[in-house]
């Protein structure tokens, strides 16, 4: 079986990266290679990439920051295996991840995307159970008992309604992803446009509901330190809408009113709305409100 590339794009709070490496080097399948591309300048920290003395593992920190996309473009240039995995600087591979992924792979190996079981944690570690979480698990994601292989516009559609896939814990085919690469101008959508851009090239995913992932779930992520200013929603609405039109083109007209609706992302803004407005951000509720009202496909 091929080794399993982890690319760690780091940035930000020191143990709680730390934690995500030990729980690489903690793997009862030691057939894998860690890459940590470090954007920031924490103290301290190459010191103790050098103290760990294990050959699976690389350390390099940029000599300038290069942003979220910027980072994983450089972590997937230094990918030289056939899987990777985008791991999250401040998620946890349980024990049996790299063993999943490999018992996965012997049996769909041209496989492009591997979404393995995940348990939501907070940010002190103990198991959490969101509202996003919740709707993720009941309202959109497939049944799936044991294995199964999804693809096409059937996946497309189910994802554009309600994302529910945890990009930290997916394992991917690394010469489709640098056939296709990241999309410009995205951060937060950033993993569901490259999902959806492997669909469309005819790519597949196999789903798996043994827990092998811990996804943390906190206050401080990117995603949600934007959440009350609206500009996550906004970014997203862009996309949708953007998406709707290359999906049509394509002749996936379920999939691209599936994407000009883009309920779930609609309904997300309008529940942050109270909270904006308890902060005081008043422009940022406006800016949800704006997400929620704006009739698809036209223009604010």
């Amino acid at each position: 079986m091929t080794t399993l590339e982890i690319l760690l794009p780091y940035y930000g709070d020191v143990a709680l990266m730390q934690a995500a490496v030990r729980s690489v080097l903690a793997q009862t399948d030691g057939d894998w290679r860690l890459t940590v591309v470090d954007d920031g300048k924490e103290p301290g920290v190459p010191e103790w990439f050098a103290e760990l003395d294990d050959d699976r593992v690389r350390y390099f920190r940029n000599e300038q920051n290069l942003g979220v996309t910027g980072n994983y473009r450089k972590c997937l240039g230094l990918a030289e295996h056939e899987h990777m995995v985008f791991m999250g600087t401040d998620d946890i591979m349980l024990p049996n991840y790299v063993a999943t992924v490999h018992s996965i792979l012997e049996q769909y190996p041209r496989v492009a995307m591997v979404q393995p079981g995940v348990e939501v944690i907070d940010g002190d570690g103990k198991p959490s159970n969101t509202l996003v979480d919740e709707a993720k698990r009941r309202l959109y994601a497939p049944k799936v008992q044991g294995r199964r292989l999804l693809g096409g516009e059937e996946l497309a559609v189910s994802l554009l309604k309600g994302n529910w896939l945890y990009f930290p814990s997916i394992c991917w085919r690394t010469e489709a992803v640098k056939t296709t690469g990241f999309r410009d101008n995205l951060e937060i959508i950033q993993d569901l446009a490259l999902v959806i851009d492997l669909l469309q090239a005819g790519e597949h995913m196999v789903v798996d509901d043994a827990k092998a992932f811990q996804y943390r779930r906190h206050a401080v992520s990117i995603s949600s330190s934007s959440a009350f200013s609206g500009t996550r929603f906004t970014e997203a609405r862009r996309y949708f809408l953007d998406a709707a039109d290359r999906l049509d083109a394509h002749g996936w007209h379920r999939a691209a009113k599936a994407s000009r609706l883009h309920l779930s992302a609609r309904i997300h803004a309008l529940t942050l709305v109270p909270g904006a407005v308890r902060a005081g951000q008043w422009d940022g509720a406006k800016t949800l409100l704006r997400n929620v009202t704006s009739t698809a496909g036209q223009p604010r």
